[in-house]
């Protein structure tokens, strides 16, 4: 009773609100695929840069076709979608028409405990029909793919092929040429590897040519398998569900995306994690076929279990508001193998420059991975310390900024990349790491990470104690806001980032260092109250009167247990954010309208009480509802129009878990039941 009770709970949260934009195949910054409109029918498919990639099901009732999923053929009328239910791991949409209603439903199994499953880039499409009116209707379904899925650019010429495996048949279709890791950049899509439609064994029909749809819905039947080298050859599936009575009927299909090597770590091909001892793809189709049944129950009790925990955390639009960063944080990712087999996790900074294993990108989306599975956290920044510890590459007595420009993490490229420290982030990275690798020590009750790397922490927390209390004209991680000076918001960091430092001296028996670096971070913290404070709130910049800004870095003090700052600095704060609102949110600070997300439930974290919190809260979830940015969620954007300033599918939106992290001990793990 309590699962159904958590599952309707889950259902009705979902069925009231509108996505900015709908996942519907969410893997890697490669294979993710998105509806950008409210009906599934009003669009094509498309990838999360905005470039089409139809993925198209018709139905046919009783031999009539129907639109379910795409904007063609036009020609064909679209089923009346009657609902779309939006939960963590499930998209479900809902249509009704000619005595039947039809659910379509998108799943992708990403549990961020199993490291196997959460590369395994197969998502599932299921199809389940009944009767509506008493009389039993035959019916068939089509899902077709557009070799689209498989390039970056339009005329890429490709191959298509059919095999068949124990599970089933499957369709497979990639560039002809096969330029691996060929090249980096941002607004890009994979031209290496092959999209798979693998259709289960029984009475399905498939075909590999361009015009599957115009036969299925002029004669119902599949085009021959005479154009395999068609310039656009479709893979096509066709499955037949019968005669359709008020009982419910399924039918299903997975679709997949494989690779040999994903990412390029200084100069080493890497495999993804699922084939890091050279799985075969058959293999791990046939496995992903036969678990079909049990990771689908699998699938809703962690949706129904996580929407009513992140209910009672924080309440509904709290809960919604994580339900659209799920999928999204994790599908700006890959998760890769070392040569030593060692789990390595790299973001993609996705339409911000597409930059990879970025520090203050990491930073933003770690309480998603602290919450859930703080090994993936540590799975980031390995590679980056390990860059930091090369004495042949890294020069700088600060952290590095980035490792490349994804998928080739071949040394850093932002600012002066190994070269200069022009337009460096010395402070902003430094700061991140350190609280960062304490914040994995902590969850895991595990100082290795810090051990191994203790002396590239150490010059770290020696830069901050010189440079971290009042920086000059530095960026920060909201670098599009410019270079500021005396910023108070990267002093906290800085400031934060010492304690870590000396927690983690504490932790490895350091003591006379803890002893020094937490006086030092106690010390600055009171420094800074006095050069910041200003009558009812605190400056943006300590030089800088008659400013404010968002002081979200001060969460850590609360998560942590630093305890450096008077708790009237946050009360202070969250009390003055609350006259700043706009119909949208709350601004970045006093020198524009537009705010970042992941900033903004930061901020809110550091309310003590529910009001304040929601007072925070509730306009972003109004934007959420509201918003022309039909993109994958966004997260600049305007407090007062709504509109999109830049970004979209980020990782970042991982930190909007940050409240959920608030509400337990950082050492407690939560695990899918």
């Amino acid at each position: 009773m309590r699962i159904l009770c958590l599952a309707l709970l889950c259902t009705t949260l979902a069925a009231q609100n509108r996505p900015p934009a709908t996942p519907l195949i969410t893997h890697d910054p490669y294979f993710s695929l998105w509806s950008t409109t409210d009906h599934l029918t009003d669009s094509p498919t498309k990838h999360w840069t905005g470039h089409s990639q139809p993925l198209t099901s018709l139905i046919r009732i009783d031999g009539k076709p129907y639109r379910i999923m795409g904007s063609d053929p036009r020609s064909v009328p679209a089923l009346q979608q009657t609902g779309m239910k939006l939960t963590p791991t499930h998209t479900r949409y809902t249509f009704a028409g000619a005595g039947l209603e039809i659910e379509l439903s998108f799943f992708t199994p990403a549990f961020l405990d199993d490291l196997d499953l959460l590369s395994r880039p197969v998502t599932y499409i299921t199809w389940t029909a009944h009767s509506t009116d008493s009389a039993s209707h035959e019916v068939v379904v089509l899902l077709d793919a557009s070799p689209s899925l498989a390039t970056s650019f339009d005329g890429q010429p490709v191959t298509a092929a059919r095999h068949r495996i124990a599970s089933g048949e499957v369709l497979s279709v990639g560039t002809r040429d096969q330029s691996v890791l060929n090249r980096s950049g941002d607004d890009l899509r994979i031209d290496w590897g092959y999209f798979h439609l693998v259709v289960p064994n029984g009475s399905a029909t498939t075909s590999i040519a361009p015009n599957a749809l115009r036969s299925f819905s002029q004669q119902g039947n599949a085009s021959p398998d005479d154009d395999f080298e068609a310039a656009s050859p479709h893979l096509a599936a066709i499955l037949p569900l019968g005669s359709v009575t008020a009982t419910p009927v399924s039918t299903h299909i997975l679709v997949a995306y494989t690779e040999t090597y994903a990412i390029q770590l200084l100069q080493q091909n890497l495999r993804p994690y699922w084939q890091r001892d050279k799985l075969p793809v058959a293999t791990m189709l046939n496995t992903a076929a036969a678990e079909y049944a049990q990771l689908e129950a699998r699938g809703n009790r962690f949706d129904a279990d996580l929407t009513a925990d992140l209910t009672r955390t924080a309440g509904e639009h709290y809960a919604w508001l994580c339900t659209l960063a799920y999928r999204q944080a994790i599908a700006a990712h890959k998760l890769v193998a070392d040569a030593q087999g060692r789990p390595m996790l790299f973001a993609k900074e996705n339409f911000s420059n597409g930059d990879t294993a970025t520090v203050d990108v990491l930073y933003p989306s770690a309480p998603l991975f602290l919450f859930f599975n703080p090994k993936l956290l540590e799975a980031q920044v390995l590679p980056v310390l390990e860059y930091a510890a090369m004495p042949n590459r890294w020069h700088f007595p600060f952290a590095p900024h980035d490792l490349g420009q994804y998928p080739l993490a071949n040394g850093q490229t932002y600012g002066g990349g190994e070269k200069t420290e022009e337009d460096q982030m010395p402070v902003e990275e430094s700061g991140n790491l350190l609280i960062l690798v304490d914040a994995i020590a902590r969850a895991e009750h595990n100082t290795a990470l810090a051990q191994r790397f203790w002396p590239q922490l150490t010059q770290w927390a020696k830069y901050l104690r010189t440079y971290g209390l009042d920086p000059d004209r530095q960026l920060t991680t909201d670098d599009f806001a410019g270079h500021v000076a005396h910023n108070a918001n990267l002093s906290i960091k800085a400031i934060d980032a010492l304690e870590a430092y000396a927690d983690l001296a504490k932790l490895l028996h350091h003591d006379a260092e803890a002893r020094d670096y937490e006086q030092t971070a106690r010390d600055y913290a009171a420094k800074w109250v006095a050069m910041a404070k200003e009558g009812d709130h605190y400056k943006l910049a300590f030089n800088s009167p008659n400013t404010w800004s968002q002081k979200y870095n001060l969460v850590w003090d609360k998560l942590l247990d630093y305890n450096l700052f008077p708790k009237e600095v946050r009360e202070t704060e969250i009390k003055f954010y609350q006259t700043k609102l706009n119909q949208y949110g709350l601004p970045l600070d006093s020198r524009a309208d537009y705010t970042k997300l992941d900033w903004e439930l930061w901020t809110a974290t550091l309310a003590d009480s529910s009001a304040p919190f929601n007072a925070l809260v509730d306009p972003i979830f109004r934007w959420t509802n509201e918003t022309t940015a039909r993109v994958p969620m966004t997260d600049w954007y305007d407090t007062k129009t709504g509109k999109q300033s830049g970004f979209q599918a980020r990782s970042v939106v991982g930190g909007l878990f940050i409240k959920a992290l608030a509400d337990r001990p950082l050492t407690e793990k939560w695990r899918a039941k």
